[in-house]
């Protein structure tokens, strides 16, 4: 195992634009240091490995340690399904967090973004393997992520596990699968139970759209498949609120235009294989058996205007009261609010991040 770092000095043209977009520049910053860590001969659940999986990261500040040795400072964010530890460098989230005085300063915090398995610049379909790549599930991204942090890293303890999304499921995971590793837990858009429901049924029209689809040609396309642009639409339909998005689409000529405007911006840049793993990937996740294990405090937040996960269940009021040190809050629904994507606009949430970092180190 080995990793290699080189200094990303400029934020990239995408991302720049994402600034552009949200109206203000980010509050001053630190650029991150980037790196892959490549994990020889990594075992899926499935039985199937790979000789070499590689783990992409970004880092923002430095680690430091106590007299023992232990790391008092990281803090890992996991991002959400799709994206990647670069989508959280934006003004609404590392603008919000990252900067001098911040909740997460990174003068003070050691931050860590890595890209999940299948995601970003970590190891994917898309790099060659195409169907053939390994069926990862978030239990092995989940260990993947670990292997980062303790091998790769050396870090051997966690002041903080967060994420958003899929990113906030892996943080229950997290809980459960390395109860002692960190002092505190904040899951972000997601809830403790298996996918069911309306939240599986939306995956799986992604998912069966690309795999029946004749141009998909068994994951061995030389052209994106036209199934693409359906899952594309999916991803619209779930990630806002339906207040912002008649607002954005208020006739249906403009409504025409924004998806499809929406839709071709993704088909620069998505590979069907690539997002058919990442949505399938969430097949293995149920922390709820096992909520109890989870020692450290937990902070669970979702939006009261979350398609994906609608407190109009309950899920998240039932679940939290067996994590023995969990609370959850349900941000109202106000013009402010982003529906699912809720998630990546710290401000609605950073109070709440900043009560739970008052809790003690263990």
């Amino acid at each position: 195992m080995r990793g290699r770092r080189r200094f990303a000095w400029r934020i990239g043209a995408s991302l720049v634009a994402l600034l552009l977009a949200a109206g203000g520049a980010a509050a001053h910053y630190p650029p991150p240091a980037e790196g892959d860590f490549l994990i020889r001969d990594f075992r899926f659940a499935s039985g199937e490995s790979l000789p070499e999986l590689r783990i992409h990261y970004r880092t923002f500040g430095a680690p430091r340690a106590d007299a023992r040795g232990v790391v008092r400072n990281a803090v890992l964010i996991l991002h959400g399904t799709g994206g990647s530890g670069a989508s959280l460098v934006r003004a609404e989230f590392a603008g919000e967090l990252f900067g001098a005085g911040q909740p997460l300063d990174a003068a003070r915090y050691f931050i860590v973004l890595p890209d999940g398995i299948g995601h970003g610049k970590s190891s994917k379909p898309s790099d060659g393997l195409h169907a053939r790549f390994p069926h990862y599930g978030y239990r092995d991204m989940v260990e993947a992520q670990f292997r980062l942090l303790t091998q790769g890293l050396h870090v051997n303890h966690a002041r903080l596990v967060m994420g958003t999304s899929m990113g906030g499921m892996h943080t229950w995971l997290w809980g459960e699968q390395h109860p002692q590793f960190m002092d505190a837990l904040m899951p972000l858009a997601s809830l403790p139970t298996q996918m069911s429901g309306r939240n599986r049924i939306w995956r799986r029209l992604i998912i069966d759209a690309i795999r029946n689809d004749p141009a998909w040609l068994g994951g061995e396309y030389r052209t994106q498949p036209p199934s693409l642009r359906t899952a594309a639409e999916m991803l619209w339909l779930v990630s806002s609120n339906p207040v912002l998005r008649q607002r954005e689409a208020p006739t249906r000529a403009q409504a025409d235009q924004v998806i499809d405007s929406y839709v071709n911006e993704q088909l620069k840049t998505q590979d069907a294989n690539d997002l058919l793993y990442a949505v399938e990937a969430s097949r293995d996740y149920d922390p709820g058996p096992a909520l109890e294990r989870i020692e450290a405090p937990l902070l669970a937040i979702n939006s009261a205007d979350d398609l994906v996960n609608p407190p109009e269940l309950q899920i998240l009021e039932r679940e939290i009261k067996r994590v023995p040190h969990g609370r959850a809050r349900v941000i109202p629904f106000s013009e402010r609010t982003h529906g699912h994507g809720s998630h990546t606009y710290a401000v609605l949430w950073k109070g709440d991040l900043e009560e739970l970092l008052q809790s003690p180190e263990r």
